[in-house]
């Protein structure tokens, strides 16, 4: 069986810089209205300042996270961010570690990674989507996942929806999204591997995945969301509909990973599935 989180107090670590910081920290936040947790940001700032640990600490009330720290580790001690760590960690406590931004090449054995159930990144923030989905797959352990993933589950959930109205053979696959787009990569080994059948992916000016066309010999199955919220949904023989396909908000998509702390098996398989990316 999983494990639900649902009841459960976590510890949120979360690891970024400046920049990322404030958002990161505030979804984190606005997400422990579902599920308790203590939250600690750790920015490392590496220089030649002096050697110090600067903390921001911030006790919540009842709707929210029972504790906010924000621990800046200045000079040399930006290298030893678990130090820190260690004597803050409650036992029997689930840990789930985050890196907003840059993330370790394989976190689950990373100084701060290697004592998290859950260690979340974001594919979408790299300036190098080939090379960060390179590193992400040569580096899983399952207990990882990707924001980029989390972003798919509603095309997940509608496209899944249209195959169960398909008669027939599903031919070939077509996905459609601005270039170097994670979850598009994502969504496009998922369904090869659903399917077993050629996927291929088209480039547009998005934003995100604009288009999921699934072939079959009666015609195209088809999912378009040129903008941000509404999708047309066309198969033949049945008038065109519509559904809500938002882009989801930052804290929507991490109180969805802290669910359940249990490794997700079908995101490993589409993340290693990326491997044959290029003759998708």
């Amino acid at each position: 069986m999983g494990s639900p989180a649902t009841g459960m107090v976590l510890t949120m670590l979360i690891v970024t810089d400046e920049e990322y910081a404030s958002d990161a920290t505030e979804a984190a936040v606005l997400s422990a209205r579902q599920h308790p947790m203590r939250i600690l940001t750790l920015i490392p700032r590496p220089g030649r300042g002096p050697d110090q640990i600067d903390a921001q600490i911030k006790v919540g009330g009842d709707d929210g996270p029972g504790e906010v720290a924000i621990v800046r580790l200045r000079g040399n001690r930006s290298a030893h961010a678990n130090s820190v760590v260690i004597p803050l960690l409650l036992p029997d406590t689930p840990v789930v570690a985050w890196w907003p931004a840059d993330a370790p090449p394989v976190p689950a054995d990373d100084s701060i990674g290697r004592y998290a159930q859950r260690r979340i990144t974001d594919l979408s923030t790299s300036p190098d989507v080939p090379k960060a989905l390179a590193e992400r797959r040569a580096g899983y352990v399952p207990g990882d996942v990707d924001l980029a993933w989390t972003r798919l589950t509603s095309w997940r959930s509608a496209l899944a929806s249209m195959l169960d109205l398909t008669q027939g053979p599903i031919r070939s696959a077509v996905v459609s999204a601005e270039p170097d787009n994670a979850s598009a990569i994502l969504l496009a080994s998922w369904l090869r591997e659903c399917l077993n059948a050629p996927v291929e992916f088209r480039t547009s000016e998005g934003p995100g995945i604009t288009e999921g066309v699934l072939i079959t010999p009666a015609g195209d199955l088809r999912i378009a969301r040129p903008d941000n919220n509404v999708a047309s949904l066309s198969r033949p023989g049945v008038p065109d509909s519509t559904i809500a396909l938002p882009r989801r908000p930052l804290p929507e998509l991490l109180s969805e990973e802290l669910r359940r702390l249990d490794p997700d098996e079908i995101y490993g398989e589409a993340l290693l599935g990326t491997a044959s990316a290029s003759s998708i």
